[in-house]
């Protein structure tokens, strides 16, 4: 009977501690929460309006005792501490990257290294912290690191910038700066695609007749105004390299290295693209192609024979070897310039239709192909006289034209501005309100039987 008592009295106890236990447990957990809310709170309330001296306080014993409570937490950090350094706070550098380094080691399915870490390099050199020389090497180990997400317009300009720098004070070869020239030539056009590449299906949509919703709307204009950046900076990064890289430069540097480097393709790749891209006339040219072609015949190589033999007027020949290089190239932006020589040799004979072919092969393979639709838009500009029965239906065909050149200015911002005042000028061109109200034609459309086939619809007055 006492043993019974015993062993209840002993299990009563054993439940009581358990329950204390786990309420202590749960409690603590609960009480932890609570703590790491109430931090939160104090920190993120003010850094949502960026009143950072009040938030500023709560930040170290937020991250001390909560380290996973939220992205948000790295997030609001950052941007106290890069407006600290703005504003002349140079001390507070120390801080950003701990913050961002606490945000990888925490949250690393929610951060982008490659951006993170050029957004740092970036603020060090807009703060004037380091050398030149340093503050490249941070944007080199950004994009070695991470090149995916190492997507910043202002960023990969900087960073070439700072290459040309050091290469003016003989800090760094000039190969280097061409290599590095190609390089962020190359992510540049990447990224551009991609945007163009959704662009296109949505200006597509809307050409169709389908109205789109309002995220698609926003969609737009955000892939529109990043096609636009990505396009100045290419023009930036070209300007940037100026001097550098013009026929008067280049041709003795490559007289001089030629017979050490001809027997490296991809010197020789990249020296024979740098004098055709600038149109170089010089017999090196003609020299550097051979050797190449005789090393590794290839779509490059067969696109160059094909440039010599249209300089020499020999357009049969220079078209065999744009088929060649068209058939043997397997990079989409290459295999698109080859398709754009192609429409011009075709353009410059007269035969538009086949030329319009081959500029929509050279957008279809590389979207952000602005000069293409421009090309297609002056084609049919120039056929308003070979199109339509009446003279409203002869000058409609501006408006098509104006269309396309808008397309232009959508997916290429490096010749945004150029394309936009052509479409207005084939806008002035087209029938104006008078005309389309005493026509009795507004809102209808016009089917064109010409080359151009297709249609436009008549403006609504």
């Amino acid at each position: 009977m006492n043993n019974t008592i015993i062993n209840t009295n002993t299990m009563k106890t054993k439940a009581f501690l358990l329950t204390a236990l786990l309420f202590v447990a749960f409690g603590s957990k609960s009480f932890a929460q609570d703590e790491c809310a109430t931090l939160g709170s104090l920190f993120t309330a003010p850094a949502k309006a960026k009143n950072y001296q009040a938030a500023l306080p709560h930040y170290q014993p937020l991250v001390d005792k909560c380290p996973t409570w939220s992205v948000a937490v790295y997030q609001y950090g950052t941007m106290m501490f890069e407006d600290f350094i703005e504003k002349g706070d140079k001390s507070k550098i120390t801080d950003l990257e701990n913050t961002v380094r606490l945000r990888m080691q925490h949250f690393p399915s929610k951060t982008k290294e490659g951006r993170e870490m050029a957004n740092i390099a970036q603020v060090k050199y807009e703060a004037g912290i380091g050398t030149k020389m340093e503050q490249y090497k941070a944007f080199e180990a950004a994009f070695k690191k991470d090149e995916a997400t190492f997507t910043s317009p202002k960023s990969l300009y900087t960073y070439f910038s700072l290459a040309v720098d050091l290469q003016e004070e003989g800090k760094m070869d000039v190969q280097d700066v061409f290599n590095l020239y190609d390089t962020i030539i190359d992510k540049l056009e990447k990224e551009e695609t991609q945007l163009a590449k959704s662009l296109i299906q949505l200006t597509d949509k809307e050409e169709a007749g389908t109205a789109l919703s309002s995220k698609e709307k926003k969609n737009l204009s955000r892939y529109e105004t990043n096609l636009g950046a990505y396009g100045k900076v290419k023009g930036s990064v070209n300007g940037k390299l100026g001097n550098l890289a013009n026929c008067e430069n280049l041709i003795p540097l490559y007289e001089k290295l030629f017979e050490e480097k001809k027997n490296d393709v991809n010197w020789l790749k990249s020296a024979a693209g740098k004098l055709n891209s600038k149109d170089c006339e010089t017999p090196m040219f003609f020299k550097m192609v051979q050797q190449l072609h005789t090393l590794d015949p290839s779509a490059k190589s067969a696109f160059y024979l094909g440039r010599l033999a249209e300089k020499d007027g020999d357009a049969s020949k220079a078209m065999d070897y744009y088929n060649q290089a068209a058939e043997l190239e397997t990079n989409p932006k290459d295999r698109a310039k080859v398709y754009y020589s192609i429409a011009e040799n075709m353009r410059r004979k007269g035969s538009l239709s086949s030329a319009r072919n081959y500029y929509n092969k050279a957008v279809a393979e590389s979207p952000t192909f602005g000069n293409a639709y421009l090309r297609i838009a002056k084609m049919y500009a120039s056929s308003a006289n070979n199109c339509g029965a009446t003279a409203f239906e002869k000058r409609a065909i501006y408006w098509k034209a104006a269309n396309m050149a808008d397309k232009a200015a959508r997916v290429d911002g490096s010749i945004a501005s150029v394309a936009r005042q052509t479409a207005s000028s084939y806008r002035g061109l087209a029938p104006g309100k008078t005309e389309i109200f005493s026509s009795g034609m507004a809102g209808k459309t016009i089917t064109f039987n010409c080359w151009v086939g297709g249609s436009v619809k008549v403006p609504n007055l």
